[in-house]
């Protein structure tokens, strides 16, 4: 039977008028060059900055650049695997980490890829690594103190939930240590932890996740670790990594507090992707963007109001000095960012005076909004005492024969540095703080020899626990918040130095 050409016609008329175009489109691009970890992409007109790009071998990298003919994107893997040619292809999305409880006590890299050697992260939610901060609207003045466990700080420089507290000092002056021993005194303080370190070495790594597990600290932390064996943008990435995975949290109404351990190696990292992204340098070679660099990082932390669920995050930013020139530009730069800093003075640490605080040049602009009123109250005059100290100090070497008020202010500026004096992990809860204070100020410990004075406080902390006045007085402190009545607290010490002198 023949076909007439009407029929063909109105088939094919047909067929055109019900076709849908199903064309799938992917943009790509062609790698002009790559090395130290930045690849240059020819062809992503489109590409968005920040946003996430594959390259061959499920290599990931982040646009940063953003050129009339090319992008520049950092590699966040093997820049070996990549070469010149490769094809590229955009993904429209823009870098999103892991967050959430399932991340707590795992060590990840700033991608939330496991690196403990434990089973697979299955994190129900994701967030962008880059986001604009709580505005002033969304915020609550800093009120509740987060405790620190550490005499020295508690007492002079007290840190707020929201605060941003800089410690700083030279390499090898306990700065570390101090941040560690804040994390193990927020054991049963429902506050979760994420440690983020940039630039240590593994080994560092792993004897502080050993320490947060020994002292069972490791079930409320998160470490995200981006080794000194990572290549730059891991760096780069880790503390945005981190501010992120607590954001989390902090909008769940949680109180978080995160390390950054050190922003110091985090600004190198970001000079040299700079550097090789051709951006131009500015002083010591640093980008011009390196205060903001900072400032988008450390403005995330905030204390919400209640509204948004009333959560905070906690920064203790890390900065390393060179022979404790704090004038320096990265140091200055976070200083200014900061709600304060504990200066770490090498000489104190080498003479044995740990930690190594400088009462002179530390200071928290939050101040007495981040204490009780207990510790408060017994810890106004010790910068005063110190302070005095200090000047005596020098001024007595030259001199022999000193009035008795001198002698007297020198005396209990010995006893206030002794006490101050606390060992490597052995936190101290606020009520017991506020006791030791109390006999210091109150001049119990005037007339106790100077190498007895640690052994009186360790003492002082075993009669408050067995003691049933101790026990009501430390009952009272974190209760009430307030110091108990004068003539309780000197029944207690007094009570407690009969004993200890006899």
């Amino acid at each position: 039977m023949a076909i007439r050409p009407e029929e063909i016609s109105a088939l094919i008329k047909e067929q055109i008028k019900n076709y849908e175009a199903k064309l799938d489109t992917s943009e790509t691009g062609t790698v002009i060059r790559v090395g130290d970890g930045i690849a240059l992409v020819h062809g992503l007109d489109n590409a968005m900055s920040g946003e996430l790009l594959i390259f061959p071998n499920e290599i990931y990298g982040m646009v940063q650049n953003l050129e009339s003919g090319y992008v520049g994107a950092i590699l966040l893997g093997s820049t070996r695997l990549v070469k010149e040619g490769d094809i590229v292809k955009r993904t429209k999305r823009i870098l999103e980490v892991p967050v959430g409880p399932e991340l707590l006590g795992r060590v990840v890299n700033p991608l939330g890829q496991p690196l403990d050697g434990s089973e697979p992260i299955n994190s129900k939610n994701r967030r962008v690594i880059e986001r604009k901060a709580s505005g002033v609207m969304a915020r609550k003045s800093v009120h509740q103190p987060l405790q620190t466990g550490i005499k020295s700080i508690d007492s002079l420089v007290p840190i707020g939930r929201g605060q941003r507290e800089l410690i700083i000092g030279d390499r090898q002056t306990g700065k570390s240590s101090l941040a560690i021993d804040t994390i193990l005194n927020q054991k049963d303080q429902d506050c979760i932890c994420i440690y983020v370190a940039i630039g240590q070495k593994e080994s560092t790594v792993v004897g502080v996740v050993e320490t947060l597990r020994k002292h069972d600290a490791l079930s409320y932390s998160i470490v995200v670790s981006a080794s000194a064996s990572d290549p730059a943008p891991l760096l780069y990435l880790a503390p945005y990594a981190g501010v992120t995975m607590a954001e989390e949290f902090m909008y769940d109404g949680k109180d978080v507090l995160i390390i950054y351990d050190d922003l110091t190696k985090h600004a190198i990292a970001y000079r040299e992707l700079s550097l090789l992204l051709h951006r131009p340098p500015g002083r010591e070679a640093f980008p011009g963007d390196v205060f903001y660099l900072h400032s988008r990082l450390l403005e995330r932390a905030a204390k919400l109001n209640d509204e948004l669920g009333g959560g905070s995050i906690t920064a203790l930013p890390i900065i390393e000095t060179q022979a404790g020139d704090i004038t320096a530009y990265i140091p200055t730069n976070v200083i200014s960012i900061t709600d304060g800093q504990i200066f770490l003075q090498a000489n104190l640490f080498y003479s044995g005076i740990r930690p190594a605080i400088n009462a002179g040049l530390s200071v928290s602009r939050v101040g007495g909004a981040a204490q009780i009123n207990a510790i408060k109250k017994v810890s106004g005059s010790l910068r005063l005492d110190l302070a005095t100290y200090r000047e005596l100090e020098a001024f007595a070497q030259f001199g022999s024969d000193l009035d008795p008020t001198t002698k007297a202010k020198l005396d209990r500026g010995i006893r206030t540095v002794e006490v101050l004096k606390q060992d490597l992990h052995e936190t101290i809860p606020v009520a017991k703080q506020t006791c030791i204070l109390y006999a210091l100020t109150h001049g119990y410990l005037d007339s106790v020899d100077v190498e007895d004075i640690r052994k009186f406080e360790k003492e002082l902390y075993y009669y408050l626990d067995k003691d049933e006045l101790g026990q009501e007085i430390v009952i009272e402190i974190n209760t009430t918040k307030k110091l108990p009545d004068q003539e309780k607290m000197d029944k207690l010490i007094t009570e407690f130095k009969s004993q200890f002198i006899s």
